[in-house]
C-alpha cells in the first residue's frame, strides 16, 4: 500500500485544502522501514502560516487545541479525536545547551526546515497531496541502512539541545538504528549538556526507552548507548558508579552496572524500573562499608530519591522502592517456609512483580534463563497456601473488626496479626480460632 492509503481521511482532506502539507518525522520514517505504528504521531509541516492552516482546518472540521504563534505550531484534533501537530517551516538558532530556540525565522525552504531537526532519518517529508516523498538530506538511505546521522555537524546538533542526547538513545532503542561515528562522538563530547534539561523531560525519554520494544533487548540497547556516550553518568550517577565494580565470580559474570543493565534485558515490562535500579545500593554500600550487605535497604532509599528527582509518578516511586527493598529476600533459599509465608502475605499485591524481578535478577547474573530456584520455591509455597485457603486480604478473614473485643484504634493491628497467623496455616481461618487468638494478643506481641 502507498502511504497515502494508510492516512486518516481527515488528514488527506486537510492536505487538499492547504497550499502544501507534508508529513514528517517518525510516521514517515516508520512507514519507510515497514513498521508504521497502529496509532502514529502525526507530525505535519508546511510553509503555510498557522493562520492559513487554521482556516483550512476549520473548513475540514478540525478543532484547534492550541496555537503557538512564536514557533508556528498548531495542535489539532479531528472529528474522530485523532491528534495532529503542525509546525510551520522554519529555522532555529540556539544558545549552547538551551533547549528552547532563542531565534526563530520562518521560511519556505524545506531543506532549511530539515536542518533544524535532529537526525536525517527523521527529516524525510511526505507530500500528502502529491503522494511523493521529499528527502533533502538523504534520510531514506539512512533508514535503509538503519543509521542515525545528524542533520548538521553533530557538535552543533547536540550543542543546541541536550535533550537530543536522550532522544538518540530512545530512538535507537525503539527502532534498532545505530548512530554513525560522528553522531556518537558528538553525543559523547556533549554529554554534560543533559544536566541543562528539566528532570521531567529526562524521565519521559528514559521511560519511553525502558518500554521500547516487546522485550528488554531494545531497552538494553538504549541503556548501553547512554552508558557509551557518558549520559548515564549524568542522569543516574548513583547507578553509573557500579561501572567496573566487580562482584563475586561464582555468582556474577558482570560488574554491578552491566548486571543492572542486563537485568533490564531479562525483565518483563512491568518491572523495568525496578530491574534498572534493583542494585543501585551496591556502589553506595561498597564505597561506605567495603561490602554489599545492606544494598537492598540503601537501594530502596536511593531509588526513591532518584525517581523523586526525576519527578516520576508517586505510585511508581513507592512501588519501585518496595521491590528494590524486597528483591534479595530468600535469594540463598535459607528462609524458613513460615517466614516466606508471612512475607508473601505481607506483600501479596506486589508478589507477581517481585517474582518477575527475582527472575530477571537471577537471569542477569550469568545469562541463565532457566527458572530461578527462589521463584520455584516461592511459587510452590504460594500454591500450598492457596490450597489451604489462606486469606490474602482482610476481606477473606473469617472475622471483621466489629467482631473484636478491642478498642477501635487497635482493630487494624489485630486484624493484620490475624492475617499473618493465617498465612502460616490456612486452617486457622475460622471465626472461633481467630477470636480466641485475638484475646491472647497483647500490644507488645502485636
Amino acid at each position: 500500500m502507498s502511504m497515502k492509503e494508510l492516512l486518516p481521511e481527515n488528514l488527506v482532506r486537510l492536505a487538499e485544502n492547504c497550499p502544501a502539507l507534508y508529513l514528517v518525522g517518525g510516521s514517515v520514517r516508520d512507514f519507510l522501514r515497514g513498521a508504521l505504528a497502529k496509532k502514529p504521531d502525526w507530525d505535519i509541516a508546511s510553509p503555510a502560516s498557522e493562520e492559513q492552516l487554521l482556516a483550512a482546518a476549520k473548513k475540514c472540521g478540525f478543532e484547534a487545541v492550541a496555537v503557538y504563534p512564536r514557533t508556528g505550531t498548531v495542535k489539532l484534533k479531528d472529528a474522530d479525536g485523532t491528534g495532529y501537530e503542525f509546525t510551520r517551516f522554519r529555522t532555529d538558532e540556539y544558545e549552547r545547551g538551551i533547549h528552547t530556540p532563542t531565534k526563530i525565522t520562518f521560511t519556505d525552504d524545506i531543506a532549511l526546515d530539515a536542518r533544524r531537526r535532529d537526525f536525517c532519518a527523521n527529516a524525510v517529508y511526505y507530500d500528502i497531496q502529491a503522494g511523493e516523498f521529499c528527502d533533502p538530506l538523504g534520510g531514506i538511505a539512512d533508514i535503509q541502512n538503519k543509521i542515525l546521522r545528524t542533520v548538521a555537524p553533530a557538535e552543533k546538533v547536540f550543542g543546541e539541545d541536550g535533550l537530543r542526547l536522550m532522544r538518540l538513545a530512545r530512538i535507537a532503542a525503539q527502532i534498532g538504528f545505530s548512530p554513525d561515528a560522528e553522531c556518537l562522538a558528538g553525543a559523547t563530547r556533549n554529554a554534560a549538556l543533559i544536566k541543562d534539561i528539566a528532570p521531567e523531560r529526562i524521565f519521559k525519554e528514559l521511560d519511553l526507552l525502558l518500554f521500547a520494544g516487546g522485550t528488554g533487548g531494545a531497552a538494553y540497547r538504549g541503556l548501553e548507548l547512554l552508558k557509551e556516550t557518558g549520559v548515564l553518568a549524568h542522569i543516574l550517577p548513583e547507578l553509573a558508579l557500579g561501572d567496573k565494580m566487580f562482584q563475586r565470580a561464582d555468582f556474577h559474570r558482570y560488574d554491578v552496572l552491566e548486571h543492572s543493565l542486563r537485568c533490564v534485558l531479562y525483565s518483563a515490562p512491568e518491572v523495568r524500573w525496578a530491574a534498572l535500579l534493583h542494585d543501585v545500593g551496591k556502589p553506595f554500600c561498597f564505597l561506605r562499608d567495603g561490602n554489599f550487605h545492606a544494598h537492598p535497604e540503601e537501594g530502596a532509599r536511593l531509588s526513591e530519591e532518584i525517581l523523586t528527582r526525576l519527578k516520576a509518578p508517586k505510585r511508581l516511586i513507592s512501588e519501585t522502592a518496595a521491590l528494590v527493598r524486597l528483591h534479595m529476600r530468600d535469594y540463598n533459599l535459607e528462609m524458613r517456609e513460615s517466614k516466606v509465608r508471612r512475607c508473601i502475605a505481607e506483600n501479596y499485591e506486589l508478589l507477581p512483580k517481585l517474582l518477575l524481578l527475582k527472575q530477571a535478577d537471577f537471569s542477569a547474573c550469568k545469562d541463565d534463563e532457566s527458572v530461578a530456584p527462589v521463584v520455584t520455591k516461592w511459587e510452590g509455597i504460594l500454591a500450598k497456601m492457596k490450597a489451604e485457603g489462606v486469606p490474602f486480604s482482610l476481606k477473606e478473614l473469617a472475622v471483621k473488626g466489629d467482631d473484636l473485643e478491642v478498642p477501635p484504634e487497635r482493630r487494624a493491628e489485630i486484624l493484620r496479626a490475624l492475617l499473618l497467623r493465617c498465612a502460616e496455616d490456612g486452617s486457622f481461618n475460622q471465626t472461633s480460632k481467630l477470636l480466641k487468638y485475638a484475646k491472647t494478643l497483647t500490644k507488645e506481641e502485636v
